[in-house]
């Protein structure tokens, strides 16, 4: 160790003063970060440590340089040489060459000029090449060519940015990319040609439409038409390192022109939509390539479509692109949850086995959304979760530097549109729009980086918009100076076969003869629909009936059930069991004999195991469900001794598929979007989110919207999600109390999903059951449950044994020892959920009073509305002249509105309707617990007392 300090305190004399004061200052900076030096001070540092700060030193080093052995201000040269090169590769893009049209003023480019650093280019030629570029891919003369050449690498048409990557292996392999690969790479004469094909093709398409279907909106991608080569050569290297499934979303802009070009759907089909006639036979049914159009359809450019690409003798890769609203972002996790599905095998227990080589997704956003839009980054958070990464999207910020009609200025407070991303260390490359040849370096870079490394990339493509925010619309008005420049430009098919011919690539005659062979195609595809005018439109039709009445078999076998309790409560020798989880554990070991009672959580659990045993997959996730919010669940359980895990659905002899449970980041949007995505891709899992509070559900209420309740009617995309939103009003206040169970029922129609409100756990146990049955059918539809918080350990609330393993699922429950003298009932009080459990409680308290006159029946499924049980229920009491609807929630939530209607029309004539409950109200329930209490108190007295009858006195 002693001869290491002397070599170390002989290598530091050779600097002095200010020189190694700066040795220090890089010192300081090192230790916070090796990664913001250059390699030399790392090597430098790792090999001698600290810079020594004694006097003795700097003076024996001055000794030295007084004697002639050591030219300082050559040293000094060096250093900021190096400084110089470090500053090219983290601040060229500041410089590069990636504005089309120079709209925005350059960045201040100082830091990458040798001025800064007070150097010449004569010193710069006095200086070896190492200085600026260690390992350069060829031979220079000095340090001035390699500048010239760092400079020309990080300031072309391509910009870099991965200063903000902390991973060494990935930095080096990007400066490797960028410095060498790319610049050394050129592409072939056929390759040249094939790309001016495809620029002309997105080019001439929109033409076409522009002129032949006039005034129509299409949201056209010019001014970004290089797009289409980015992302048919994204798509290729995808494949070709074996990606079986290709998923994307993409919002409306250019959408069409990625469908004909990318996603292979027919001209025709789109021209069909385009036309006034009614005639859509050349629509592709449901399967094919082309759109799933549901009961109302939706505007042509929301659409998606599906392709298959043979890719071998057996082996093909399936190519998606996800339907997607106007609410532009909203598509990334379902895109995302796409590829996770298409990468799991679900078939064996345990947590599904993932290849991440096996699927891969794409992205294209707006740069005004990519900036301003939450919920990307929330998407760009999957990217190293556990249970939500997917081995990296490609993203593509379709950059037109307008959103709408707002500019950039206005819209984001970063440089890039894309600066979200580097919190994630995502690598980021801009790249200019019209360089083509560009734009496939960057298309190789992205998807050879998303395949070595399995994480997100960026790809930041800067155009313009040639048109304004559709072609209605006049941009003149907003941009009038931008529009100057626009009308100017020539369009990048234009500019590259004047570039391939000025380089004897092609022939003006053969660009134009490639122009023309593609006009000919959009021409003969039009013709076809003309020609077909005359034809019937192609009818839409409902679902199967039936198939929406059948009732599966929901009940599971007492034994069975024993033999499926006894394994979950079996655990490996090894594990400990936390103390006091495995007291409430033991319990349910004796819950299924006669006499006792099954609670919430473990109906669950049996559901569950069950469902595995029946060979259907589960996922389950959201914020805390391992344990759950109410710790209930408990299905991830931890050793407190070693801090080990034991998950023991995962273990249950029993099980045929997967499990997956999975906490999920603090996200409502994104979660439920990429368990969505998720479901729909793959429709025979049983996909469930559960929102940590009910009410938080309100943070996704776009996929809601837009996805979960009309996805079905708009684009026939078939999706069984359920969604566990706890709902019950305990005097917690106003955020922990509603679900927002109206804006549900408001959604409903088409018996687009299910929406329950549950009081028994066997009633749980059997909904969860029918859910798993109608999975991949054509009677699946999303569930929604309103699931409970108190309730979850209420004894009202527990079943017995014999309630799962006979009987299914009643959409009504009578209140038990109610009701049963048929001719003396008058009050019908009907409700759901918690409040019938009050109800039920109250009732237990004082069972001498004379309740002939009452029947209380709990409506358990609220939508599809269970109209024939309420019916028969109605009818068996002649003298009824009251029906109370009574609830918890405040009179303009809950579930009031959406049952009135429906009751007074089923209601007998001379029976009034009425509601008991809370006022209407702005603010879901009372913060203040002795408050709520008198509240509930009222509404449950109220339900429970006869009307006095009215006196009516004779005589005058």
């Amino acid at each position: 160790m002693s001869e290491f300090k002397a070599n170390s305190q002989g290598q530091w004399q050779q600097f002095y003063g200010p020189n190694l004061g700066y040795i220090q200052e890089q010192y300081e900076i090192y230790s916070n970060d090796p990664e913001a030096v250059s390699k030399a001070y790392r090597d430098l540092f790792a090999a001698l440590g600290a810079p020594p700060r004694s006097e003795a030193l700097e003076a024996a080093a001055e000794a030295r340089v007084s004697s002639g052995t050591l030219d300082t201000g050559s040293l000094k040269k060096a250093i900021a040489a190096g400084q110089l090169a470090w500053n090219i590769r983290a601040f060229g893009h500041l410089a590069a060459d990636i504005d089309p049209l120079e709209l925005n003023m350059k960045a201040s480019a100082n830091m990458i000029e040798p001025s800064t650093y007070g150097l010449t280019e004569a010193d710069l030629r006095g200086l070896p090449p190492e200085c600026v570029w260690e390992d350069a891919p060829y031979a220079l003369a000095n340090s001035w060519e390699a500048y010239r050449k760092l400079l020309e690498a990080y300031t072309g048409p391509i910009a870099f940015e991965f200063g903000h990557v902390h991973n060494e292996e990935e930095i080096k392999w990007l400066k490797k990319q960028a410095e060498s690969k790319i610049p050394s790479k050129k592409l072939l004469a056929s390759e040249k040609e094939a790309l001016l094909r495809k620029l002309l093709e997105a080019e001439q398409f929109e033409d076409f439409l522009q002129r032949t279907f006039v005034g129509q909106k299409r949201f056209s991608v010019e001014g970004n038409e290089a797009l289409i080569p980015l992302l048919d050569e994204i798509v290729h290297e995808l494949i070709n390192d074996g990606a079986r499934n290709i998923v994307m979303g993409m919002a409306h802009r250019g959408r069409l022109n990625v469908l004909a070009h990318v996603l292979g759907k027919p001209y025709g089909n789109i021209f069909s939509e385009f036309h006034h006639s009614p005639n859509k036979n050349l629509i592709p049914s449901e399967g094919s390539i082309g759109i799933n159009y549901g009961w109302t359809g939706d505007v042509k450019y929301h659409l998606g479509a599906n392709r298959s690409i043979q890719t071998g003798e057996t082996a093909e890769t399936r190519l998606t692109m996800a339907n997607n609203p106007s609410h532009l972002e909203y598509v990334n996790p379902v895109v995302a949850g796409f590829a996770r599905a298409a990468q799991d095998d679900r078939s064996e227990p345990g947590f599904p086995t993932q290849n991440f080589d096996s699927a891969a997704s794409i992205i294209m956003h707006g740069d005004a959304a990519f900036s301003g839009e939450g919920i990307v980054a929330e998407t760009l958070n999957f990217n190293n979760l556990r249970g939500y990464s997917n081995g990296g999207t490609v993203h593509i910020i379709v950059n037109n530097r307008i959103g709408f009609t707002t500019e950039s200025f206005d819209s984001r407070s970063t440089h890039y549109s894309s600066d979200v991303a580097k919190g994630y260390e995502i690598p980021i490359i801009h790249v200019n729009a019209d360089e083509p040849e560009a734009v496939i370096a960057a298309a190789r870079m992205a998807s050879t980086y998303r395949t070595l490394f399995k994480k997100d990339f960026v790809i930041d493509l800067i155009g313009y918009r040639r048109y304004g925010h559709n072609e209605t619309d006049d941009p003149e008005t907003t941009q009038p100076l931008i529009y100057k420049k626009v009308k100017a430009h020539s369009p990048v098919a234009k500019l590259y076969a004047d570039k391939l011919v000025r380089e004897g690539t092609l022939t003006a005659e053969a660009a134009e003869a490639i122009k023309q062979d593609v006009l000919r195609k959009l021409k003969a595809a039009y013709d076809q629909v003309k020609s077909q005018e005359h034809k019937d439109p192609v009818h839409q039709t409902q679902p199967d009936a039936n198939a929406l009445a059948s009732k599966p078999v929901t009940a599971v076998k007492a034994d069975t059930l024993r033999k499926i309790n006894k394994g979950l409560l079996s655990f490996p020798e090894s594990f400990t069991v936390y103390p006091k989880l495995q007291r409430i554990l033991e319990r349910r070991s004796d819950a299924l004999n006669d006499g006792e009672k099954v609670d919430w959580g473990h109906a669950e659990t049996l559901a569950f195991a069950s469902i595995l045993a029946d060979g259907t997959p589960i996922r389950l996730s959201g914020q805390d469900v391992e344990r759950a919010t109410f710790a209930h669940r408990n299905l991830v359980l931890h050793d407190p001794v070693t801090g080990e895990v034991f998950c023991p659905l995962h273990e249950l002899p029993e099980s045929k598929a997967s499990f997956a449970i999975h906490n999920s980041p603090l996200s409502e949007a994104g979660v439920l979007g990429f368990e969505y995505g998720y479901n729909v891709y793959a429709p025979e899992t049983m996909t469930i989110w559960e929102a940590q509070y009910g009410d938080f559900v309100n943070v996704a209420q776009v996929l809601i919207d837009q996805f979960i309740s009309a996805g079905r009617s708009k684009w026939q995309q078939r999706s069984g999600l359920v969604m566990l939103l706890p709902h019950g009003y305990e005097g917690q206040g106003p955020e922990h109390s509603s679900a927002r169970m109206e804006r549900f029922l408001q959604l409903c129609g088409e018996e687009n999903w299910t929406v329950a409100y549950l009081s028994s756990a066997a009633q749980y146990f059997h909904l969860l059951r029918h859910q798993a049955a109608i999975l991949n059918t054509e009677a699946a539809r999303p569930l929604v449950v309103m699931a409970p918080k108190s309730l979850i350990r209420n004894p009202h609330v527990a079943s017995p044994a014999s309630a799962l393993s006979e009987g299914s699922f009643q959409p009504v429950l009578e209140q038990p020892g109610l009701g049963q003298h048929t001719k003396r009932v008058q009050r019908l009080v009907l409700c759901t959920g918690k409040v019938a459990i009050d109800l039920a409680d109250e009732l237990t308290k004082n069972t001498d009073a004379d309740r002939d006159w009452l029947h209380v029946v709990r409506v358990e499924q609220l939508y599809p509305f269970p109209k024939a049980e309420l019916q028969a229920i109605i009818d068996r009491y002649p003298e009824l002249n009251e029906i109370v609807w009574a609830q918890e929630e405040p009179k303009n939530m809950g579930a009031w509105f959406y049952m009135e209607p429906r009751i007074r029309e089923i209601a007998p004539a001379e029976a009034t309707v009425s509601y008991i409950g809370r006022p209407e109200r702005s603010s879901p329930a009372s913060g203040f617990q002795q408050v709520h209490v008198l509240e509930q108190q009222y509404i449950v007295t109220q339900a429970l007392v006869q009307k006095k009858k009215s006196v009516v006195k004779s005589g005058r």
